[in-house]
């Protein structure tokens, strides 16, 4: 009888990579979005200079690294809070199909989209 391996330690790899990208980039992003664009240091950021930023190549590799990336990182966080936050334990299985199936078809939707764009 062969032993099946872990699937939990693939599973917080994806948790940590996801939370340490997050942390690295939603922040830079935020200021660049949020703060230098209304303040005028970017200057307009119309719909066609983002449409052209969005077909890059480069951005569409990096958004196709990241986004699933952040996906498994809100499926893991979301499963163990509704595992450990709201006790459902009798539904741990089902949980874990459910947010990591989301996270799953979320990142082929994205990648879809990325693929289209150009």
């Amino acid at each position: 009888m062969a032993l099946k391996p872990p699937r939990e330690p693939l599973v917080w790899a994806l948790f940590s990579a996801g939370g340490m990208v997050a942390a690295l980039v939603l922040p830079a992003l935020a200021g660049i979005l949020w703060i230098a664009a209304p303040l005028g240091l970017l200057g307009p950021l119309d719909h066609e200079g983002l449409r052209l930023l969005a077909v890059h190549p480069v951005v569409r590799i990096g958004m196709g690294l990241l986004l699933p990336l952040f996906f498994f990182h809100w499926a893991h966080r979301f499963r163990h809070t509704l595992h450990d936050g709201l006790q459902l334990y009798h539904l741990s299985r089902f949980i874990a199909l459910v947010t990591y199936g989301v996270a799953l078809g979320l990142s082929l939707g994205a990648l879809w989209i990325l693929w289209s764009l150009g």
